[in-house]
């Protein structure tokens, strides 16, 4: 399952994905921030004309190249393929654009490939990271912590779909799908609906006890597949659904107690940023 993630070089927003522990940039994105091109697709079109080894690596790789790889991005119009490569790639595309911008973007590259290369030998680093972006964003220590946990039982579930059969995006979907309705009732589409979402990332925007059902259910699912060795789509649903009830019947428990819902329209973050502001 790939997350598409936005770097910034001069003012110029690039798109990356994480393939295989590395970096995979939207190729057009890049000609885009060094030429200001208004028609990338076309202007890599006639590089490839201009540069017939170019072309050729776009093609077939090389020995110390894999070529340009088509992978799903965020667009304005939803996840679409795009035509992508990897940090060595968008190097040697680079030698064939006459741009001034040509040797600060490549130090630019580095830095920002330098930097997940670090995050693969030391994890951790990853972790501060997105700590610090969640803090900056003016989320709470506690919250931190439970979002970090979710994240950390998210990436065991989805390793262990990846193992056991889920082969596409859409698998991902369908089974993330499968453990809201029974966890919650309604799917992350509706989840996002009824909390007023658009692009916005659904669980950015959960409570503590929208975020522990939520790790409830995933990590219920996860144990599952583990203790009957689950394989294929069919079972994978299957298991989805079941650890998903497991949270569900521990919210509906604690909604009967409190006698109110734990699904509401209420956005987390905004309603902390509501808060600061009556308390100055």
């Amino acid at each position: 399952m790939t997350e598409t993630h936005l770097a910034v070089f001069k003012g110029k927003k690039i798109r990356k994905t994480l393939h295989q522990n590395e970096w995979w940039f939207v190729i057009n994105d890049v000609i885009e921030s060094l030429t200001d091109s208004n028609d990338p697709a076309q202007y890599f079109k006639r590089l490839k004309q201009r540069d017939e080894e170019l072309a050729k690596l776009t093609g077939k790789g090389g020995v110390q190249f894999v070529p340009p790889l088509t992978l799903e991005v965020e667009t304005t119009g939803g996840k679409q393929k795009m035509y992508c490569w990897n940090t060595e790639g968008i190097f040697r595309l680079i030698q064939s654009i006459p741009s001034p911008k040509a040797e600060p973007f490549k130090r630019w590259l580095a830095k920002v490939g330098y930097e997940r290369v670090q995050e693969i030998e030391n994890p951790e680093l990853a972790t501060k990271r997105t700590r610090m972006l969640y803090k900056l964003k003016g989320y709470s220590d506690d919250w931190i912590e439970k979002r970090m946990r979710g994240i950390a039982i998210r990436e065991e579930l989805t390793d262990e779909w990846q193992k056991r059969g889920a082969a596409e995006e859409k698998d991902y979907e369908i089974l993330t799908s499968e453990i809201s309705k029974a966890t919650f009732g309604i799917t992350p589409g509706e989840y996002k609906e009824l909390k007023g979402l658009k692009r916005q990332n659904l669980r950015d925007h959960m409570d503590d006890f929208e975020l522990i059902f939520t790790m409830l259910g995933e990590r219920a699912t996860t144990e599952i597949h583990r203790t009957e060795d689950s394989e294929g789509m069919k079972k994978l649903k299957t298991d989805a659904q079941e650890g998903g009830s497991i949270a569900g019947i521990a919210r509906k428990a604690l909604e009967k107690r409190l006698k109110k819902p734990v699904v509401s329209a209420h956005n987390y973050l905004k309603e902390k940023e509501s808060q600061k502001k009556i308390k100055k």
